[in-house]
């Protein structure tokens, strides 16, 4: 993985932040790992290389509770906490006037919509969005995440496997969705993966210059 790693202290422990810094002023892209994983993973990876190709710095950030060595998540509000501690760090100081662009994959990409209208973001990427949770039997059925991803009202980008067992959210008014091969691990066309997120930073850049 490259980049600069920092340590960012948040009210929830210190968080890890790898920065790849870009040739371009397109503006920033934080990005969140899900819930068992790491920033390492493929997809965000390709994320990350195409958004740097394109002229956006990235930040891929690392949750308190996997720095302490972790694996079961912490609750949503202290991870929502923490990623919005992060971004105001980097706001502030290094990207200060920087667009702010928030996603990331499956878990993080749920942080990324709870917070995106606080942080001021002008658009939302969501990789392997876990709209579903499968059924389990003899349990009851848990709720749809639909409404996070309804309540974002800047432009969104949802890349999401045709074989998502967490199934795959439909196109609205501020969002696209990409579906490609494969499942909610998303590694099974990365160049795919990352032609969706280059081509629709490229639109959203458009937009910003333009307005």
């Amino acid at each position: 993985m490259s980049g600069d790693a920092i340590e960012i202290t948040t009210a929830h422990g210190p968080a890890r932040v790898h920065v790849q810094p870009a040739d371009g002023s397109g503006g920033l892209l934080l990005l969140g790992h899900g819930a068992g994983g790491g920033v390492g993973a493929a997809d965000l990876q390709a994320a990350a290389s195409a958004a740097v190709a394109g002229g956006w710095h990235v930040a891929l950030v690392e949750q308190p509770y996997r720095v302490a060595g972790r694996r079961a998540p912490a609750p949503a509000g202290q991870l929502d906490t923490a990623w919005t501690e992060v971004a105001q760090h980097l706001l502030s100081g290094r990207f200060a006037g920087s667009h702010l662009v928030v996603g990331g994959r499956s878990s993080g990409a749920r942080v990324a919509c709870r917070t995106s209208a606080a942080l001021g973001a002008v658009g939302v990427l969501c990789l392997a969005f876990p709209l579903q949770p499968p059924a389990r039997a003899g349990r009851p059925v848990r709720p749809s995440r639909l409404a996070e991803l309804d309540a974002v009202t800047v432009p969104t980008l949802v890349v999401q496997g045709e074989r998502d067992p967490f199934g795959v959210p439909l196109a609205g008014p501020h969002r696209d969705v990409t579906v490609l091969p494969g499942d909610h691990s998303l590694d099974r066309d990365l160049p795919a993966v990352g032609a969706a997120v280059g081509n629709w930073l490229a639109r959203l850049t458009a937009g910003l210059l333009a307005s």
